[in-house]
């Protein structure tokens, strides 16, 4: 892409509703607009983002066996009557009546839908274990929405829902979520936390939210300063084998991590050495839950088993916050200068700036490295417009792409362009086909 044919809206000054550093950053690199309060217009950086990151989840759940559907964002009231969940929801859920006076609501979640439809179309034993979920917009009338798409009204979701015959399998698809949940947020270059949480009203009595650690996190946490070491790293996982499986879910939850929810001051003073002792602010970026039979009992999601009876199916279900995501690693990532994407997830794998826009070798040095890193997958944004050198430098570190590659007559006389780390400001000159090869070096196997 050309910066001077892309939509990018920068803004030079701070917003004054922005509290946060994500929101101030995502709104003056141009990622989003607000719509109304706490629902906002995504633009093309801020989608490009987004769909990095849904790239992402889609690739680690389909690795762990989940199968990928898509549910409407639009949902009967009944079925939440028949659940018991529409009158205890309260005022979070927007409720609808459609034009012929019948109760609807724009969905929080899907545990109701979704045994709807297992309930409908699956009715033995044999069909089991199944794992549905889909990317979709979900709706909570935030009373307060504020932070940007950290807690706003409208929000992107990944929501998944385990099917299994037994308590035994059931813990084994929460594992595997588990396990695929940490693959996810490494590769987007962040730590997150598996932390004993509260399950609030989806119910269950098993559950752990995923934190972030984070100045701005809306929650109190404790934990032991050795989980801060555990990482999966490139190990492969055989997401059917129950042993492995559960072998990685205890590493990285026997070290105590509780929100302030679940936190028990005796136990982690009892099990922790105060040398490792550690409370901070996280942001939840994603949470799985354990709840039995709660939904499968309530609207009758039962199988055949191999004696004739019937038996209701042991659910969990498993949510990870995508939208939200991108907020999580702008406060994760970011000095004051703007954001420093990784590369994982960055909107664009590297930024040319031509320093001498419409001097002839100048120009042609940059075409051909744009068509280079093009043609090499390595999608790179060309800032070609008729700028200074400074404003082109404050827009590349602002929007915060990893790796930038700087053009101009005075390198080009010996051959050479400048590569800059965005994180570290470190650069180096290198021929264009050295920093061709680099690129594509840090990006292999992304």
């Amino acid at each position: 892409m050309r910066l001077s044919r892309y939509f990018l809206p920068v803004l030079k000054e701070t917003p004054a509703e922005a509290q946060i550093a994500s929101h101030r950053l995502m709104l003056r690199a141009g990622m989003i607009r607000q719509a109304s309060a706490g629902i906002y217009s995504w633009l093309p950086l801020g989608f490009k983002v987004l769909r990095r990151l849904e790239d992402i989840v889609h690739e680690e759940q389909i690795r762990a066996g989940h199968i990928p559907m898509l549910m409407p964002t639009l949902q009967s009231a009944d079925l939440w009557r028949e659940s018991g969940r529409y009158d205890d929801y309260g005022q979070e859920m927007l409720r609808i009546t459609d034009r012929h006076n019948r109760d609807m609501l724009y969905g929080p979640t899907n545990e109701e839908l979704i045994t709807d439809i297992f309930r409908s179309t699956v009715n033995s034993y044999k069909e089991l274990p199944k794992t549905l979920y889909h990317i979709q917009w979900k709706f909570r009338d935030e009373i307060r929405p504020r932070f940007g798409v950290m807690r706003g009204r409208e929000f992107y979701m990944k929501d998944g829902y385990s099917f299994d015959i037994d308590e035994a399998s059931a813990i084994h698809a929460y594992n595997r979520h588990m396990v695929s949940y940490l693959r996810t947020y490494e590769r987007m270059g962040l730590q997150a936390i598996p932390m004993k949480a509260d399950t609030g009203p989806i119910g269950g009595d098993y559950s752990h939210e995923f934190l972030v650690l984070a100045d701005t996190g809306e929650s109190e946490v404790f934990y032991d300063r050795s989980v801060t070491d555990l990482s999966l790293g490139d190990r492969s996982v055989d997401f059917d084998n129950v042993a492995e499986c559960q072998a990685i879910v205890d590493e990285f939850t026997a070290p105590y991590a509780r929100t302030d929810e679940t936190h028990d001051e005796a136990l982690f003073e009892a099990e922790v050495p105060a040398d490792r002792r550690k409370s901070a602010r996280g942001i939840e970026v994603g949470q799985i839950f354990y709840f039995g039979t709660k939904y499968s009992e309530a609207l009758g999601a039962e199988v055949v088993m191999p004696d004739g009876s019937r038996k209701p199916v042991e659910m969990g279900s498993h949510g990870i916050g995508v939208s939200r995501l991108v907020g999580a690693l702008i406060e994760a990532n970011h000095d004051e200068n703007g954001i420093i994407w990784p590369e994982g997830v960055t909107p664009f794998r590297v930024g040319i700036v031509n320093l001498r826009q419409g001097d002839t070798d100048t120009d042609a040095a940059c075409d051909k490295l744009y068509a280079d890193l093009t043609a090499a997958g390595l999608d790179p944004l060309y800032d070609d417009r008729e700028e200074r050198a400074g404003a082109k430098f404050a827009t590349m570190d602002l929007i915060g792409l990893p790796w930038r590659i700087t053009v101009g007559p005075r390198g080009l006389k010996e051959g050479k362009v400048e590569l800059t780390s965005r994180r570290t400001g470190e650069s180096e000159l290198l021929t264009p086909a050295d920093a061709l090869a680099r690129c594509a070096d840090i990006y292999a196997g992304l």
